[in-house]
């Protein structure tokens, strides 16, 4: 594991290859951020969590496409923005949207909150999904698609973002620049941050998640630019996958021999919006849905996930409750569930979250092996009684 100092920055506590760090605090030097973001890249590291609100002028001198007159611009891109009573971060995110693309198409999945008169207001086009087949994002996305390719003006690229999050200026044009550096790379994404990280632990826990390294990869979120031809020759987003639908489409893009990238550019600003905890023990089993359904199509993928899950939210609790009449059984059990929880508190300061805050998501990370088991266990259920399984809404 390749593991490196920078002592001349107090803020960055550290640049790993593998898992991503995060830096504990930011200077007012331009210098030092320009410096610590030419490291990451260099190392395959992901980048500081907390960057100034402009943080665009810090990727000015890492290398960049070379301009090309020749090349479309974001008229080449269509952009494709789905959501179910999204509210005001609906109206925040076509606001963003606005300008970035030659054409946008919002696809509503039933909302009841006014959010298709507002999409027409902003003079998207819209598409609205019929009710009586179930709703969930890859069938969104997919109708949005199949929207945009109406008439002459087919786009090269299309944009995916759910109807929570901000595209961020500067964005389409990077991708696009990006995706025209190589014709086998299909798909380009960014990184992703939250809005309001301080609001909740559930908006912390979201925070820490979006932030990968950049480079390579094999699966990303449900934000990402993907080349037109690359998305028809594997037919889309399997709608019938209900959580989870992002990794199994990457994972046929990768099948067919398409590359895929994170590039080291803010892309999105998400909008969790979570303060209560039922909404984060259903995102939770929302996610165990998805570690047992794409497992099952694809083996080898979300394999740890599900035998953790498999771990500790049912073998030891069954060891736990064998304890009524043997004693010891208890006691490992516990003894399992502690050493679980130190390394997850390990793994999350080593990525530069305060002591206290570690602590925090850390229980959480134990503790979320109990919703995905429900979530798992409802997969197989739908399945034994071969009925298609419904979406899991959070909020």
């Amino acid at each position: 594991m390749v593991w490196f100092r920078v002592k001349s920055l107090s803020w960055m506590q550290g640049v790993r290859n593998r898992p991503p760090f995060a830096a504990s605090r930011m200077r007012d030097a331009q210098e030092d951020l320009d410096f610590a973001v030419k490291a990451c890249l260099r190392f395959g590291a992901r980048p500081p969590r907390f960057l100034p609100e402009n943080p665009l002028s810090s990727f000015e001198d890492l290398p960049q496409p070379a301009a090309d007159p020749d090349l479309p611009g974001p008229g080449a891109v269509g952009l494709v923005l789905i959501g179910r009573n999204e509210g005001a971060r609906l109206v925040r995110a076509l606001e963003a949207a606005t300008g970035q693309a030659n054409r946008i198409v919002y696809v509503d999945s039933g909302s009841r909150d006014g959010s298709v008169t507002a999409a027409r207001a902003a003079g998207v086009a819209v598409v609205e999904l019929d009710p009586a087949c179930p709703f969930n994002a890859a069938r969104g996305r997919n109708a949005g698609y199949a929207e945009l390719m109406q008439g002459d003006e087919r786009p090269e690229f299309v944009q995916f973002i759910d109807g929570d999050c901000q595209l961020e200026p500067g964005w389409i044009e990077r991708a696009v620049a990006h995706l025209h550096t190589g014709p086998g790379l299909g798909l380009v994404t960014g990184w992703r941050s939250e809005v309001a990280p301080e609001a909740s632990i559930y908006n912390r826990i979201c925070d820490h998640e979006w932030h990968r390294p950049a480079g390579p990869i094999t699966t990303c979120g449900g934000d990402m630019m993907v080349r037109a031809t690359a998305f028809e020759q594997v037919g889309g987003f399997d709608e019938t996958v209900i959580a989870a639908e992002d990794d199994e489409f990457c994972l046929r893009l990768a099948g067919k021999g398409w590359r895929l990238e994170r590039l080291p550019s803010p892309m999105t600003r998400h909008d969790a919006g979570m303060t209560r905890f039922s909404e984060w023990w259903r995102r939770a089993e929302r996610a165990g849905h998805g570690f047992a359904q794409v497992g099952r199509m694809h083996p080898g993928h979300f394999r740890a996930e599900r035998r953790r899950v498999i771990v500790f939210g049912l073998l030891l609790p069954l060891l736990a409750l064998s304890g009524i009449w043997f004693a010891p059984a208890l006691l490992l059990a516990s003894a399992l569930y502690a050493l679980s929880f130190l390394r997850a508190w390990q793994g999350l300061r080593r990525d530069g979250l305060p002591v206290v805050e570690a602590a925090h998501q850390a229980l959480f990370l134990v503790a979320s092996k109990f919703p995905n088991l429900v979530g798992m266990i409802r997969y197989a259920a739908h399945r034994l009684r071969r009925h298609a399984p419904r979406i899991i809404e959070y909020q």
